[in-house]
């Protein structure tokens, strides 16, 4: 256990880490509603735009390298920003960039196009963006025709979609799947083998509780998929901030209210602990009821699962440390 010492400079550790996260959201949040007075976008698309590109270069770290300082997620290649005929690899004139069809524009008005400038990056894929309109079907197909992926106009309207509903940008806390007072097991399964429906490995973490036991929510998300699957029976899929895709597999069912392109929160139910699947719609008790829960990272053109073990206890952990402090400000009052 840790002594009374230590719990202090743990605490004072968090306390640092949420302010700079929180200093981080606000200076943010005035990029984005400084490009929107330039652009007459409202801020949730910019942010949302800044957001896709953030986990694009989260995914690609050795392709996609960010400054340090940096306050937007936008990477743009130098050929792609002064153009690739340009004998000028570092030019920041906005006229002769333009002029070889370079993107490079200035979002900042000081008359220069500069590639390490927080306000020019994000103006510059802004105004990529709107090149067909500001109408959502034209502001789609602007983002279309500059990322020429259909899942990037699908994220970037889903992370807009979840910023205008909160009216904030710290949508980053999560829930543990099941509710903590619930009796559950669970253990790492991650490739392991499976038994059904040909040669596979097990992409997830199996929960253990009894049937009936609600599923919930394990982060702030859009729900991109909701029904049955030969697999995973009656399940529901939810993308979050992060371009992670959330699984909930095996569901005896769900919410009704609950439809696709709902948003949901962290700890919101989704359904129930059961034991569908392995079989057409309805087949249930192949297996003993447990939630399965995987979660899949989507890198732009393909989306690849990682063990979601490690990620579940740390939200245990931590949902378990919250409701520890809650109590023990409600006793000292």
């Amino acid at each position: 256990m840790l002594g009374a010492g230590e719990r202090t400079s743990a605490a004072q550790g968090a306390g640092k880490e949420k302010q700079s996260q929180s200093d981080d959201y606000a200076k943010r949040r005035k990029l984005y509603e400084q490009i929107s007075l330039r652009t007459g976008l409202e801020w949730p698309y910019i942010a949302a735009i800044d957001q896709y590109e953030r986990t694009l270069s989260q995914a690609h770290p050795k392709t996609r390298p960010l400054r340090k300082s940096a306050v937007t997620g936008v990477y743009i290649a130098e050929s792609a920003w002064v153009g690739e005929l340009n004998p000028s690899p570092e030019d920041t004139n906005p006229v002769s960039i333009r002029f070889f069809h370079g993107i490079g524009q200035d979002g900042s008005g000081d008359r220069r196009a500069d590639r390490d400038k927080d306000e020019d990056l994000l103006y510059s894929v802004t105004a990529q963006a709107l090149k067909k309109g500001s109408a959502l079907d034209d502001f789609g197909i602007g983002l279309w025709e500059y990322y020429h992926n259909t899942r990037a106009v699908q994220r970037v309207l889903q992370f807009a979609k979840l910023y205008k509903h909160y009216n904030r940008l710290d949508l980053s806390s999560h829930a543990f799947p099941l509710p903590l007072g619930s009796n559950y097991s669970f253990r790492s399964t991650w490739g392991y083998s499976r038994g059904w429906g040909g040669k596979r490995i097990h992409e997830g973490t199996d929960i253990f509780a009894r049937h009936g036991v609600p599923v919930r929510s394990t982060c702030y998300g859009i729900i991109e998929i909701k029904g049955w699957n030969v697999y995973g029976g009656w399940r529901i899929g939810i993308r979050d901030l992060n371009n992670l895709y959330h699984y909930y597999a095996h569901l005896s069912g769900f919410d009704k209210q609950l439809k696709t392109g709902d948003i949901v929160r962290p700890g919101q139910t989704l359904g129930w602990v059961g034991s569908s699947g392995y079989g057409r719609p309805g087949t249930q008790g192949k297996f003993p009821p447990h939630l399965h829960y995987g979660i899949y990272r989507d890198r732009g053109l393909v989306e690849w699962a990682f063990d979601p073990y490690p990620l579940l206890r740390r939200w245990e952990r931590e949902e378990y440390q919250a409701h520890k402090a809650k109590a023990r400000g409600s006793a000292s009052r």
